[in-house]
Protein backbone atom coordinates (compact mmCIF):
# COMPACT_ATOMS: atom_id res chain seq x y z
CA UNK A 1 0.00 0.00 0.00
CA UNK A 2 0.84 3.19 -0.83
CA UNK A 3 0.26 6.73 1.00
CA UNK A 4 -0.66 10.04 -0.92
CA UNK A 5 -1.33 13.30 0.67
CA UNK A 6 -4.27 14.40 -2.40
CA UNK A 7 -5.62 17.63 -3.34
CA UNK A 8 -8.60 18.52 -5.25
CA UNK A 9 -8.84 21.24 -8.56
CA UNK A 10 -10.38 23.81 -5.46
CA UNK A 11 -6.95 22.74 -3.16
CA UNK A 12 -8.49 20.77 -0.38
CA UNK A 13 -6.29 18.53 1.06
CA UNK A 14 -7.18 14.63 2.10
CA UNK A 15 -5.22 11.53 2.10
CA UNK A 16 -5.66 8.49 0.19
CA UNK A 17 -4.33 5.10 0.52
CA UNK A 18 -3.75 2.87 -3.32
CA UNK A 19 -2.04 -0.72 -3.64
CA UNK A 20 0.71 1.48 -5.90
CA UNK A 21 1.05 4.30 -7.95
CA UNK A 22 -0.22 2.80 -11.41
CA UNK A 23 -3.59 1.91 -8.91
CA UNK A 24 -3.74 6.01 -8.34
CA UNK A 25 -3.22 6.67 -11.80
CA UNK A 26 -6.18 4.71 -13.13
CA UNK A 27 -8.38 5.85 -10.40
CA UNK A 28 -7.98 9.51 -11.10
CA UNK A 29 -8.10 9.33 -14.84
CA UNK A 30 -11.14 7.16 -14.45
CA UNK A 31 -12.29 10.01 -11.60
CA UNK A 32 -13.08 7.58 -9.54
CA UNK A 33 -11.78 9.58 -6.68
CA UNK A 34 -13.21 12.63 -4.86
CA UNK A 35 -12.93 15.56 -2.54
CA UNK A 36 -14.70 14.45 0.89
CA UNK A 37 -15.42 18.34 0.93
CA UNK A 38 -17.07 19.54 -2.42
CA UNK A 39 -17.37 16.22 -4.13
CA UNK A 40 -15.04 17.08 -7.05
CA UNK A 41 -13.25 14.51 -9.01
CA UNK A 42 -10.82 16.34 -10.44
CA UNK A 43 -8.40 15.37 -8.07
CA UNK A 44 -4.26 14.90 -7.84
CA UNK A 45 -1.39 14.42 -5.80
CA UNK A 46 -0.40 17.26 -3.12
CA UNK A 47 2.72 17.82 -1.04
CA UNK A 48 3.66 14.53 0.49
CA UNK A 49 3.86 14.98 4.13
CA UNK A 50 5.62 12.66 6.61
CA UNK A 51 4.29 10.10 8.68
CA UNK A 52 4.08 9.85 12.44
CA UNK A 53 3.14 7.11 14.74
CA UNK A 54 1.64 8.58 17.17
CA UNK A 55 2.54 7.53 21.35
CA UNK A 56 -1.23 5.72 21.30
CA UNK A 57 -0.29 4.08 18.07
CA UNK A 58 -2.50 5.88 15.77
CA UNK A 59 -0.64 7.13 12.40
CA UNK A 60 -1.17 10.91 11.97
CA UNK A 61 -0.26 11.94 8.57
CA UNK A 62 0.13 15.77 8.00
CA UNK A 63 -2.24 16.74 10.74
CA UNK A 64 -1.66 19.77 12.49
CA UNK A 65 -1.71 19.96 16.51
CA UNK A 66 -5.36 19.19 17.56
CA UNK A 67 -6.59 17.58 14.09
CA UNK A 68 -7.59 14.50 13.10
CA UNK A 69 -6.01 13.64 9.56
CA UNK A 70 -9.00 13.37 6.63
CA UNK A 71 -8.89 9.89 5.03
CA UNK A 72 -10.06 9.30 1.75
CA UNK A 73 -11.87 6.18 1.58
CA UNK A 74 -15.37 4.99 0.28
CA UNK A 75 -17.83 4.28 3.57
CA UNK A 76 -17.82 1.32 2.99
CA UNK A 77 -14.20 0.56 3.78
CA UNK A 78 -14.60 2.86 6.79
CA UNK A 79 -17.17 0.27 8.05
CA UNK A 80 -15.43 -2.82 7.71
CA UNK A 81 -12.11 -1.05 9.04
CA UNK A 82 -14.63 0.33 12.41
CA UNK A 83 -16.09 -3.51 12.61
CA UNK A 84 -12.26 -4.79 12.56
CA UNK A 85 -11.03 -2.87 15.02
CA UNK A 86 -14.33 -3.42 17.44
CA UNK A 87 -13.78 -7.27 16.91
CA UNK A 88 -9.98 -6.57 17.83
CA UNK A 89 -10.99 -4.79 21.12
CA UNK A 90 -13.68 -7.11 22.18
CA UNK A 91 -11.75 -10.48 21.57
CA UNK A 92 -7.75 -9.28 22.18
CA UNK A 93 -5.75 -8.20 24.76
CA UNK A 94 -4.19 -4.09 24.53
CA UNK A 95 -0.60 -5.26 25.22
CA UNK A 96 0.63 -0.86 24.47
CA UNK A 97 3.88 -0.38 24.33
CA UNK A 98 4.90 -4.20 25.36
CA UNK A 99 3.12 -5.38 22.31
CA UNK A 100 6.32 -6.84 20.75
CA UNK A 101 7.74 -8.22 24.04
CA UNK A 102 4.93 -10.26 24.85
CA UNK A 103 4.31 -11.90 20.94
CA UNK A 104 8.00 -13.08 21.73
CA UNK A 105 7.35 -14.78 24.80
CA UNK A 106 4.28 -16.26 23.24
CA UNK A 107 6.15 -17.32 20.13
CA UNK A 108 9.12 -19.02 23.07
CA UNK A 109 6.05 -20.69 24.70
CA UNK A 110 6.69 -18.47 27.24
CA UNK A 111 3.54 -16.56 27.81
CA UNK A 112 -0.49 -17.85 27.27
CA UNK A 113 -1.25 -17.54 23.35
CA UNK A 114 -3.99 -15.62 22.41
CA UNK A 115 -4.77 -12.59 20.51
CA UNK A 116 -3.23 -9.46 21.41
CA UNK A 117 -2.85 -5.90 19.62
CA UNK A 118 -0.68 -3.01 20.71
CA UNK A 119 2.00 -0.78 19.20
CA UNK A 120 5.31 -1.60 17.51
CA UNK A 121 8.17 0.60 16.08
CA UNK A 122 9.86 0.09 13.26
CA UNK A 123 12.87 -1.82 14.92
CA UNK A 124 9.80 -3.96 16.91
CA UNK A 125 8.81 -5.07 13.65
CA UNK A 126 12.08 -6.08 12.22
CA UNK A 127 13.08 -8.11 15.98
CA UNK A 128 9.23 -9.58 15.12
CA UNK A 129 10.43 -10.96 11.89
CA UNK A 130 13.73 -12.12 12.97
CA UNK A 131 11.67 -14.07 15.18
CA UNK A 132 9.58 -15.76 12.93
CA UNK A 133 6.70 -13.75 14.01
CA UNK A 134 3.73 -12.49 11.36
CA UNK A 135 2.19 -9.30 12.77
CA UNK A 136 -0.33 -6.88 10.52
CA UNK A 137 -0.74 -3.52 10.60
CA UNK A 138 -4.41 -2.54 10.74
CA UNK A 139 -5.96 0.83 10.23
CA UNK A 140 -7.18 1.91 13.67
CA UNK A 141 -9.50 4.58 12.55
CA UNK A 142 -11.83 5.74 15.50
CA UNK A 143 -14.60 3.90 16.38
CA UNK A 144 -18.24 3.74 14.73
CA UNK A 145 -20.62 6.30 16.50
CA UNK A 146 -23.81 5.58 17.86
Amino acid sequence: MIHYQLRCVDGHEFEGWFKGSAAFETQAERRLLSCPRCGTTEVGRGLMAPAVRTRSGHLAVGATAGEAPVVAMPDEMRAVLQRIRAEVERNCEDMGDGFADEAIRMSRGEAERRGIYGNASDEDREVLADEGIAVVRIPWLKPAEG
